[in-house]
């Protein structure tokens, strides 16, 4: 009996070590405001390329700014990083998205798999992971349009 419980704790230990972590804190944008993503050249280029392609699905206006032209002209700012790590193949094991409001943190999305282990679920496809993330982060506020269009 006492075997038992202790082969179940360490079940429990193990499985609970293969977590995946995601966290979203949604940022809601006034439409006609620009969103200025900081580029950051660690991050392979296909996360910048998915979440500029994922924001005009979304019709967020944006531009990509190196980070000595943010504090001049952008209200608000995005900053990634991202890393991606081999385990019987390469994936996106970490990414991170944050949003800020005239230099204050206002909403971010956080994708972690590094503790993974034997998580098969860590092996996503990175472009679908980054829409979603961008789908969740970023919320646009259109009263304003609708009240004109309507009223």
């Amino acid at each position: 009996m006492k075997m038992k419980a202790v082969i179940l704790l360490a079940v429990a230990l193990l499985v609970s070590g293969c977590t995946i972590h995601q966290k979203v804190e949604p940022v809601q944008i006034d439409s006609g405001h620009r969103l200025c993503i900081v580029e950051n050249p660690a991050v392979r280029e296909g996360f910048l390329a998915e979440f500029s392609s994922t924001l005009d699905h979304k019709n967020i206006a944006y531009e990509i700014v190196d980070e000595s032209a943010v504090a001049a002209s952008c209200e608000w700012v995005a900053r990634y990083t991202a890393n991606w790590s081999w385990d019987l193949a390469l994936y996106m094991s970490y990414a991170e998205i944050k949003i800020y409001r005239n230099g204050n943190l206002d909403g971010e999305a956080i994708y972690d798999s590094r503790r993974g282990g034997g998580n098969m679920n860590k092996f996503i496809d990175a472009e679908s992971k980054i829409r979603e993330l961008v789908d969740q982060l970023l919320n646009i506020k259109m009263a304003s349009i609708f009240r004109s269009n309507i009223g």
